[in-house]
């Protein structure tokens, strides 16, 4: 299991960004860019590299120097070392780490290809008060999501071993249902394990995910539960049936604070004018 901790003292610098006065850490989330090896590669009509690079840019206006970005799988809709050749070097802008994993579109060796021993498939990361821990929910050849055996046994070590420090958990499936039939039937079909174990330690502040396409926010026993847009097609809520909406990308920002609360939004490239194929059946 790697571990990268940081050290975040008041007035320190923690992974780029200079720490809060109150000990905070301000964190990015982007989510499902769906890149594909061809630069005019598209979903449902978006060209995916261009509404990316528009909530990048977004980012860097409004959230400059956060203390990590997370990806939260799907970084490519056909698996191929190209589009994470792509995701990689428009991420790598930022002054802070990056980090990905996988999702159900993903090609979990041509990530680490890409990655290379650079820390950006770390599973474990400490910073101040808190800690993240990435699980992987990709079952090979399925769109649903499921944690294997020792994803939770990782997730359980993990959090007996610091209940010091509040944790965050991600991961690309959603592990509760949204009130969208068809996006409720390719969740984590294992929710019930992840969720017993979350329920088993009290320093669970926040689980965070993506795949769904669209805006999220939840307590669940006293646990923070958050989805974000994609960076570029989004999903109609509440839909019976596969549906687009025509709602902007986005990405989320989270300001963890040293009492364990969260503050969290989204924001959204709504200044850019997008193309996408309503009338789409599926993707």
């Amino acid at each position: 299991m790697g571990i990268a901790d940081e050290d975040s003292t008041d007035k320190q610098r923690v992974a780029g960004r200079l720490v809060a006065d109150d000990g905070s850490l301000f964190i990015v989330q982007i989510t499902d860019p769906h890149l594909r090896k061809e630069e005019d590669g598209t979903l449902l009509g978006m060209n995916t590299r261009y509404s990316l690079d528009a909530v990048l840019q977004l980012i860097k206006q409004n959230h400059a120097t956060p203390n990590a970005v997370l990806a939260t799988g799907d970084l490519a809709q056909d698996g191929s070392v190209e589009a994470y050749q792509s995701f990689d070097e428009k991420v790598e802008t930022f002054d802070c780490p990056v980090f990905w994993f996988s999702g159900n579109h993903d090609d979990r060796d041509a990530m680490k290809q890409v990655a290379g021993g650079r820390g950006v498939l770390e599973k474990v990361v400490r910073m101040g008060n808190w800690q993240f821990i990435f699980l992987d929910s990709l079952l090979e050849g399925e769109v649903h999501g499921h944690l294997s055996d020792s994803e939770l046994k990782l997730l359980d070590d993990t959090l007996s071993e610091r209940p010091d420090l509040y944790s965050m958990v991600s991961f690309h499936h959603h592990p509760v249902d949204i009130d969208c039939k068809w996006l409720d039937a390719i969740g984590l079909k294992n929710r019930d394990e992840l969720l017993r174990i979350i329920d088993g330690h009290s320093n669970v502040r926040c689980l965070l995910w993506g795949h769904i396409h669209q805006e999220i926010d939840l307590v669940r026993k006293g646990v923070r539960l958050l989805a974000t847009p994609s960076t570029c097609v989004q999903f109609l809520p509440k839909s019976e049936s596969f549906a687009v909406d025509s709602l902007a990308p986005g990405y989320r920002w989270l300001q963890l604070n040293s009492d364990g609360s969260i503050n969290s939004g989204v924001e959204r490239a709504d200044h850019i004018e997008f193309q996408v194929d309503y009338s789409s059946k599926g993707y």
